[in-house]
């Protein structure tokens, strides 16, 4: 494993199967334990990472006291304990681990909804009482029932499966899903009041936020079947508490199953301890596997941030991550970008990404690269998580087209900086599916790997401008790695492209600039 320089804070426990990942990539490793909230801004200011469950609050305080921060992970699939709009707007990303404890949270929310169909609890109860009564525990079979799933992503799909082994008939509503991805899932899709009113139990599956906020409210809890049952596993504050207490005491609802509760623990036990309630103290993630599985993936996130990878679970980007396949071909726009704009006097107010044939799911990834390349001259901090909020506040007008494959280049992206000054147009594609190059350089044909320290010549097509050029660097002891020429029959200029070994001094650009025949001279560093 590569070796990774940099500081990350432990806030709160983690299973020692992350940790021991995190070290063996090289990382310094500070755990806070038992420290406060004091210590925590103390040791944040050093840190390059801080990784978190859900008992530490991320908010923008403390993401400030981060000068140096540059990744959040949060063990876990919610990020309600981390402001995320902070952290994009300070450029930090926010990583989480989405899948490790699917199987925890199904295969819970399915035990939470037996023990409330069969009194399992309150039966166990009386047997550890002394009593036999088995009268008072009758329950309800889940075969041939209609279970309502709220929030069809990972977890509700994984509870799906398992509803449709018990013989259940499952519907669900996800306002994210068409008609056509439920069928793909075996599960026929409806309006959140259709969901609740024809469905025998409902679980939910949904984040917390503004949006969810009291999903289940008086109303809708009225609106279920009567009789019917409710399980909670996702986020506490989903469900109106104060409404569903009411609707329990009410006889209209045969149970709930919470797992979940809007303070934690709750200050007030009346609905926990209620006689049709089936309470668990937020054990959804609670397996040996999934702690294993959370912390693991967590690191994994983390280094991968860190390195500069763009295959990481992160939910600030303006874009799903595009795994190891995309990587090259938003290596190639930024760098596009990067060297357009470095051939232009002052910042760019323009960027437009032309992409031909490129995927569908490549399209805005590519184009936020090139953006982003294209600013990174000007704008300090910038990153995938911010450049597009950082280009709408300079006013920099972007764009993107979008076209079919070309016969030269089956996938080639083309990027355009201009500015007041002019307009610097390069494109690129992908070679062997790993190794971008630069193929057009403005209007002419030019092939080169856009990397490394390059020295950018404009000058008239006449002999022995390169061999000036060469003798220069020469004696300036700067060696060349590689040399690229372009010119185009008539057009009176030419490109040269240099890759050197070293960055030449400021004293060699202004020599180079003085040399009979040149235009332009530009140095720049992908």
């Amino acid at each position: 494993m590569e070796k990774i320089a940099a500081r990350i804070v432990i806030a709160d426990p983690l299973s020692a199967a992350g940790l021991d990942l995190l070290r063996s990539a090289g990382v310094e490793v500070v755990e806070l334990g038992d420290g406060s909230r004091d210590q925590l801004l103390e040791l944040i200011a050093c840190a390059d990472a801080l990784l978190v469950r859900s008992r530490t609050k991320v908010d923008a305080a403390l993401l400030r006291a981060g000068t140096k921060l540059r990744v959040v992970g949060r063990a876990g699939i919610g990020v309600d304990n981390v402001d995320v709009a902070a952290a994009t707007e300070l450029g930090i990303l926010v990583v989480n681990a989405p899948t490790a404890n699917l199987l925890s949270a199904a295969e819970h929310t399915l035990a939470l909804l037996l023990a409330l169909a069969r009194n399992v609890p309150a039966a166990d109860a009386s047997m550890k009482a002394g009593e036999w009564t088995r009268s008072r525990f009758e329950g309800v079979e889940l075969q041939g029932k209609t279970l309502g799933i709220i929030g069809l992503g990972r977890i509700g799909q994984q509870v799906a499966a398992r509803a449709r082994a018990f013989e259940m008939k499952v519907i669900a509503f996800d306002p994210y899903l068409t008609p056509d991805q439920g069928e793909r899932l075996g599960v026929e899709l409806a309006d959140l009041e259709t969901v609740l009113e024809a469905s025998d139990a409902v679980t939910l599956h949904v984040p917390f936020s503004e949006e969810t906020r009291s999903l289940l409210d008086a109303e809708r809890l009225a609106g279920m079947k009567r009789g019917a049952l409710l399980v909670n596993c996702s986020r506490g504050g989903v469900v109106d508490e104060t409404a569903l207490l009411a609707t329990l005491d009410a006889g209209h609802l045969g149970g709930a199953a919470l797992d979940v509760f809007a303070q934690e623990p709750p200050a007030d036990r009346a609905l926990a301890g209620h006689p049709r309630v089936v309470a668990t103290p937020h054990l959804g993630a609670q397996t040996a596997e999934a702690q294993e599985r959370t912390s693991t993936e967590t690191a994994q996130m983390v280094l991968a941030a860190l390195s500069g990878s763009l295959a990481v679970t992160a939910v600030n980007l303006p874009f799903r991550s595009t795994g190891s396949r995309g990587e090259p071909y938003l290596r190639l726009a930024e760098q596009l970008g990067h060297l357009a704009a470095a051939m232009l006097d002052g910042p760019p107010d323009s960027v437009r990404a032309g992409l031909w044939g490129l995927d569908e799911s490549l399209h805005t990834p590519v184009s936020v690269a090139a953006l982003k390349g294209a600013l990174v001259h000007t704008h300090a901090g910038l990153n995938y998580v911010n450049v597009e909020r950082t280009a709408l506040a300079a006013g920099v007008v972007t764009a993107r087209t979008l076209h079919p494959a070309t016969p030269g280049y089956p996938h080639l992206v083309v990027v355009t900086v201009a500015n007041p000054s002019g307009e610097m147009e390069l494109a690129g594609a992908v070679f062997r599916e790993r190794e971008p190059r630069v193929v057009r350089f403005g209007t002419q044909p030019l092939e080169f790997w856009p990397e490394g320290t390059l020295l950018v010549l404009r000058s008239w097509d006449r002999p022995g401008v390169v061999g000036n050029v060469c003798t220069l660097l020469g004696e300036a002891g700067v060696n060349i790695a590689d040399i690229h020429l372009a010119r185009k029959d008539g057009e009176p200029d030419a490109w040269t492209i240099l890759r050197l070994d070293e960055r030449p001094s400021e004293e060699v650009v202004v020599r180079l600039r003085g040399l009979p025949n040149v235009q332009r001279v530009t140095l720049a560093e992908l």
